[in-house]
């Protein structure tokens, strides 16, 4: 069975553009969207039909609604609905994401100087659902043909996430960006009275390996245009800069499960916090031996 779209929705506006976003994914690649509503664990056990019934109505109205909507703008489009009864909004949409190839979440907006936080349900989501997972938030000042940019690591590739680039990429039409961010020791930017500018030295070591990383993808890809590029700093800001006029930024994400519980990274999480362009997730366990 062709594996489609899974998003989750709750009624806020940022479930919303995740829906829209979904919809708008799935016809880029040929396939079905998923909606799911996780409903929240009654807190009032002695007295299930009256907790339980108004909330199930409302639900399964907020689907309908919502997948109409999709199935108006999108005539054609094979549009489900879920309501889930598991144990809580996480296990529900965990289990819901590992059905498809793609999970879609909205994210909660902060506004300001604060950017976006995604919320504790979709931070734990995010990181235990061994499949992509892309957070949409309401109101994004998105391009819908800008680039992908996505963030790399000469010194450990992780081809997963390369290839759901360029993947996406080629779906639209559009180029890559990507993103290497050199950080350097502390003592390096003492100055140039310390010690010598070792940006000179390295840099043009670092492009090649970039440049010889995204090789093969240039040859499986040659309908997609890349631009390599190399920065000094964090690896979060670096990447951040560079998704000001993209349409999707890509980072990748340990599939090791820490003693603690799911972590999707610091760099990760720098960009989920700040990005208006949808974020995606792309988890990856090792080193591959390149595109396929």
């Amino acid at each position: 069975m062709t594996r489609g779209v899974v998003v989750g929705v709750d009624g806020t506006e940022q479930a919303l553009a995740a829906a829209e976003w979904a919809a708008d994914e799935a016809v880029l690649r040929d396939t079905w969207v998923r909606l799911v509503h996780a409903k929240e664990p009654s807190p009032d056990v002695m007295l299930p039909l009256v907790a339980r019934e108004p909330d199930e109505s409302w639900a399964e109205d907020l689907l309908a609604r919502t997948a109409a909507g999709l199935r108006a703008r999108h005539p054609g489009l094979s549009v489900t609905t879920r309501l889930s009864a598991a144990s809580g909004p996480v296990p529900a949409l965990v289990a819901a994401g590992e059905e498809g190839d793609l999970l879609v979440l909205g994210s909660r907006a902060l506004g300001g100087m604060a950017g976006y936080l995604l919320g504790s349900t979709g931070l734990t989501v995010a990181g235990a659902v061994d499949r992509p997972v892309v957070l949409v938030r309401a109101h994004g000042a998105t391009a819908p043909r800008g680039p992908v940019a996505v963030g790399v690591d000469v010194r450990q590739a992780a081809d997963p996430v390369l290839g759901f680039a360029f993947e996406e990429a080629a779906r639209r039409h559009a180029r890559v960006h990507a993103v290497f961010a050199l950080q350097l020791p502390l003592f390096a930017g003492l100055g140039p009275a310390m010690v010598p500018d070792i940006r000179l030295a390295v840099a043009p070591e670092i492009e090649r390996s970039l440049d010889e990383l995204l090789t093969p993808w240039r040859a499986k890809y040659p309908e997609v245009t890349v631009v390599g590029r190399v920065r000094t700093g964090s690896a979060g800001a670096e990447l951040l800069e560079a998704s000001g006029d993209a349409s999707l930024v890509v980072v990748g994400r340990r599939t090791r499960r820490p003693t603690l519980g799911a972590h999707i990274g610091s760099v990760a999480h720098a960009v989920l916090h700040h990005s208006r362009a949808p974020v995606a997730l792309v988890p990856h366990d090792r080193r591959h031996d390149g595109p396929q």
